[in-house]
């Protein structure tokens, strides 16, 4: 990673500034972004973007900023922002401070401002040096998520495009799927969810201790292309599949990884009525603590999805006495020990509940440990 130490004036910062809201905010003559459209809008309160204007005037150090300098010779401030966009603003005239606006000030004061020096650092290297410096300095104030902190390392055409579908307030992602995923399009969270889905698709980053290698690896392998096309497409089969295999919505479809379902079974033809009758009863289920993971319990049978309802300790309880601490199957199979203490024990039920068995005393027994996990993985 090459650091180098620059003097700036605010003068310079602040020529050419545009505040385009969702669209970013630049400066520098058109060179600096000072808030890329990966970021949310956020500013300081009034007191201390006033304090950022008092400790210039002053003549008092501000701390040190960060800019990543882009291969094309723009920069993208990386700390810092905040006091930016304070000073900026307030040489712009958005703000005045003691009823005196930046235009109202004296010569010599308008000057002392514009000449004030920021010091900046000037950051340069690769996408993980700059991935790891971008971290180690987003210690302080709105934290940024880890998918804005992705999008700052690997800028590019293919990224501008993708946030145009996934990105912006009322963008077509969030139009298209709201209801079937989670999290807010300007914080990210939905492009997150569509490069999550894309990146385990393609097995991207298998082998990779980071949990995000997949994402890091999608967003890498496609940061030059033109478009984001492949996988604006891939999302929009997910959520098409999910409305039309599952017809009736329910708010517990909403947050599910429907990408992993859809890799696993789009190929199949499911009866789509059956699959709602069978969703119905399982809503209506007690046993069932986990609605939402009726929806992949009913295309895979595995009840890990449900949570299902544990006995009590006072039906297991119940069960040991009627039992007299003796597990069924270590009797029936003439083993040496029958008998257990109670922590040695587990509730199952005597009637799988696959087989319409319910979490009810009379349905309990308790086995050892080690007959428990026999029955439970057959």
């Amino acid at each position: 990673m090459k650091i180098e130490l620059h003097e700036i004036t605010v003068g310079e910062i602040a020529k050419n500034y545009v505040d385009n809201a969702e669209e970013g905010v630049v400066g520098y003559g058109g060179k600096l972004n000072i808030r890329p459209k990966y970021q949310r809008e956020f500013v300081y309160d009034e007191k201390k973007r006033n304090a950022v204007i008092d400790t210039i005037t002053k003549g008092f150090p501000l701390n040190v900023m960060y800019w990543v300098k882009n291969e094309d010779g723009t920069f993208e401030v990386l700390d810092g922002q905040q006091r930016t966009i304070s000073f900026c603003q307030y040489v712009a005239g958005d703000f005045s401070i003691d009823s005196r606006a930046f235009h109202n000030l004296t010569e010599p004061e308008r000057k002392r401002i514009l000449e004030y020096k920021v010091l900046v650092y000037f950051c340069e290297g690769d996408e993980d040096e700059k991935l790891a410096w971008f971290k180690i300095i987003n210690i302080a104030g709105e934290k940024l998520t880890d998918q804005e902190l992705r999008n700052a390392t690997y800028t590019g055409p293919w990224l501008t495009h993708a946030k145009s579908i996934f990105s912006k307030t009322g963008c077509a992602a969030y139009l298209l799927a709201k209801d079937y995923v989670s999290g807010s399009p300007i914080r990210q969270e939905i492009l997150e969810t569509a490069l999550d889905w894309i990146g385990k698709s393609l097995s991207l980053g298998e082998g990779k201790r980071e949990p995000d290698a997949h994402i890091k690896g999608y967003m890498s392998e496609h940061q030059h292309e033109p478009n984001a096309n492949e996988l604006w497409i891939y999302f929009r089969n997910v959520i098409e599949w999910v409305k039309l295999t599952f017809i009736k919505y329910r708010k517990e479809m909403k947050g599910i990884h429907w990408g992993a379902l859809y890799d696993e079974f789009h190929g199949q033809t499911f009866d789509t009525a059956a699959l709602e009758q069978k969703i119905l009863s399982l809503m209506a289920d007690d046993d069932v603590t986990n609605k939402k993971g009726v929806y992949p319990y009913v295309l895979t049978g595995r009840e890990k999805y449900l949570n299902l309802r544990a006995f009590t300790e006072s039906q297991k309880r119940q069960a040991y006495e009627r039992q007299g601490g003796i597990c069924p199957y270590c009797a029936k199979e003439g083993r040496a020990k029958t008998h257990y203490e109670i922590g040695e024990m587990e509730g199952d039920h005597i009637m799988p509940w696959c087989e319409g068995g319910k979490t009810v005393p009379d349905n309990c027994q308790m086995l050892c440990k080690e007959h428990n996990r026999i029955k439970s993985n057959k």
